[in-house]
């Protein structure tokens, strides 16, 4: 990308950059133009405002967007990919049934939160919950009470890992922008989201669950027809739990189909990139100590096995033969579940990357720098500016990913300007913008949407617990960032 020197002052660059905001939240909200148009419009014509010079202007943007998409697109096509060999499979069913089976009905809420934890890591907010939603209605019905002591704990696990955990888009894009390293991110992701659910999620929902009586809704049964003791699976199959189960027309699919994998095979399946990614992190961290040489074979083997596109790559192809090939699948039906996984995150991908192109534009107009100086004289914590730049993103416009995405690429030049960041607050400075772009989920949110209408609840409720679950999550999430930041 081009190394320019900026034609304005900083003042007229922090105007333009507000301005360039605005135009965008403008495109977004009110002419509803696809993000991605809006991102690349707004690129070019910040691009132009900054006088960046017209020979520059298409390398600036195309810069700024193939940079961004070199690791984004590998990343999230590889997750969806396995995220939908799961869920095809039947794996978020047995890890939802054994985890049951194992916590008890008493801690059912606790159950089917840590299935979706673990099933949140690969797959998406949207389509993870709309899978657990059959099972989660199932379980409520079953076991009696609101239908919120069962559906928050499920959904805020899948809000959380979708925020603060690689491979999904927007901690991805964020830690690309603003050079985080991935497998720092995945790790105080996890140190980080965990009680974070526990706190906001897992503990918010009980409450609420307590305070406000939802009834089950009967959208996802077969016909609305009532279940019967012939519906009921045999408690002696391993991996189930009577009453956490599909309704009679599953049933009747499940006997066509291959039996679904074991829960240990779920298990392995999901620790395999994370382990992975572990590896290649202390690894790098050993070597980089000088505990080990960071020149021998093990060392460079180990990192490029553990680099997150190689670990995704390779527990992908690992799935495809355990969940597909040896349970009965042809090759033809196994290539045809993973291209289906490809089309939803398309926009994804390009919005990420257009992100990165408003981010390149950023950088090389000299805004960044700009508000870098000016960060400095407020005295405002790079931390801090990073989330509460998120906040204001996500309640404006509503989507999570762009949120995350738009204020990494604001960020990037300023951490970029900054001395003493280590790569430990680079990526707690990740987690502060996940944080930011979490809270406060309301009517201009899809998933303020999908959780009110899946859950048959009115607007005003759904701001009560959804939208004060999201807050408490985001909120939680960056006081541990912050707070950790403060001794690492």
């Amino acid at each position: 990308m081009p190394e320019v020197e900026p034609a304005l002052g900083a003042g007229p660059l922090l105007l333009i950059a507000a301005a360039a905001v605005g135009v965008l939240l403008f495109l977004i909200m009110k002419l509803k133009l696809h993000a991605f148009l809006a991102l690349v419009l707004v690129s070019l014509l910040t691009a132009l405002a900054t006088r960046i010079p017209l020979e520059d202007v298409v390398t600036t943007l195309t810069g700024g967007f193939g940079t961004t998409l070199a690791s984004v697109a590998l990343l999230v096509g590889l997750g969806a990919m396995l995220g939908r060999l799961l869920e095809h499979s039947g794996g978020a069913q047995v890890l939802a049934d054994s985890l049951i089976g194992r916590f008890g009905e008493k801690r059912a809420p606790m159950a089917l939160g840590v299935a979706a934890l673990l099933f949140g890591f690969p797959i998406f907010f949207d389509a993870g919950l709309v899978v657990f939603l059959p099972i989660v209605f199932t379980v409520a019905r079953r076991l009696g009470g609101s239908l919120l002591t069962y559906g928050l704990p499920t959904a805020g696990a899948f809000a959380v890992m979708h925020a603060f955990v690689p491979p999904h888009p927007g901690p991805v894009a964020a830690a690309e922008l603003v050079g985080a390293d991935i497998g720092l991110v995945l790790v105080f992701g996890l140190i980080v989201g965990l009680p974070t659910w526990y706190l906001g999620g897992y503990l918010f929902g009980l409450w609420a669950g307590r305070r406000y009586d939802v009834a089950v809704p009967h959208i996802l049964d077969d016909d609305d027809v009532p279940r019967t003791a012939d519906d009921e699976p045999d408690p002696s199959v391993e991996g189930t739990s009577p009453g956490i189960a599909s309704s009679g027309s599953r049933a009747t699919e499940t006997a066509t189909r291959p039996a679904p994998p074991r829960f240990g095979t779920v298990i392995g399946i999901l620790l395999l990139p994370l382990v992975l990614i572990f590896l290649n992190t202390g690894l790098s961290t050993l070597s980089t100590a000088g505990a080990l040489d960071e020149t021998s074979f093990l060392v460079r083997a180990g990192q490029l096995l553990g680099a997150t596109p190689v670990a995704l790559l390779v527990t992908v192809l690992v799935a495809m033969v355990v969940l597909g090939l040896r349970r009965g699948e042809s090759g033809a039906q196994v290539e045809s579940i993973v291209n289906s996984a490809l089309g939803p995150v398309c926009a994804i991908i390009l919005i990420t990357g257009a992100g990165g192109m408003f981010g390149g534009v950023l950088r090389a107009s000299g805004i960044g720098q700009a508000l870098a100086d000016v960060l400095g004289d407020i005295g405002l914590p790079v931390i801090v500016a990073a989330f509460v730049i998120s906040v204001l993103l996500r309640v404006a416009q509503g989507s999570a990913t762009v949120a995350l995405t738009t204020a990494a690429g604001l960020m990037a030049p300023v951490v970029e300007a900054t001395d003493g960041l280590s790569s430990v607050d680079l990526a707690l400075i990740v987690l502060a913008i996940a944080g930011g772009a979490t809270v406060l989920s309301h009517v201009n949110d899809s998933g303020f949407w999908l959780v009110s209408r899946f859950f048959r609840m009115d607007e005003k409720t759904t701001l009560k617990t959804w939208t004060v679950m999201e807050t408490l999550l985001g909120t939680i999430g960056f006081l541990f960032a912050l707070v950790l930041s403060f001794f690492l």
